[in-house]
């Protein structure tokens, strides 16, 4: 929590990193935007918007905060991606890049 911050700082802090991320992504988008893609790649992709769906809807603060006050649902829903998808216990096969995104998510590299 950023609370006891100075709110002028913390917008700074924000522009800056908004700024950084727009450098940064825009070429990695314009480098893949043509990229052929397959069916298998897609579901994955729906996949990891049904994950963050769920974060969303059950983990995310602000969200909660407007399910639980009577925040307009529909305001609160677009927010979410407009395709989804949800496989229970999907496990990508061994040695995929699906798989091995999933091995870093759950030991992560100590860069420090």
């Amino acid at each position: 929590d950023q609370n006891d911050r100075d709110p002028d700082t913390i917008f700074e802090f924000s522009k800056e990193c908004l700024n950084s991320v727009v450098k940064a992504y825009g070429p990695i988008i314009e480098k893949h935007k043509d990229d052929e893609f397959t069916t298998q790649q897609k579901e994955w992709q729906l996949m990891r918007r049904g994950r963050y769906v769920e974060f969303n809807l059950v983990y995310d603060r602000g969200t909660v905060f407007g399910l639980k006050t009577g925040g307009r649902i529909e305001s609160i829903l677009m927010s979410l991606p407009e395709t989804a998808r949800w496989e229970y216990n999907n496990i990508p096969e061994p040695g995929t890049p699906e798989a091995e995104f999933l091995e870093v998510c759950k030991h992560p590299r100590d860069w420090v």
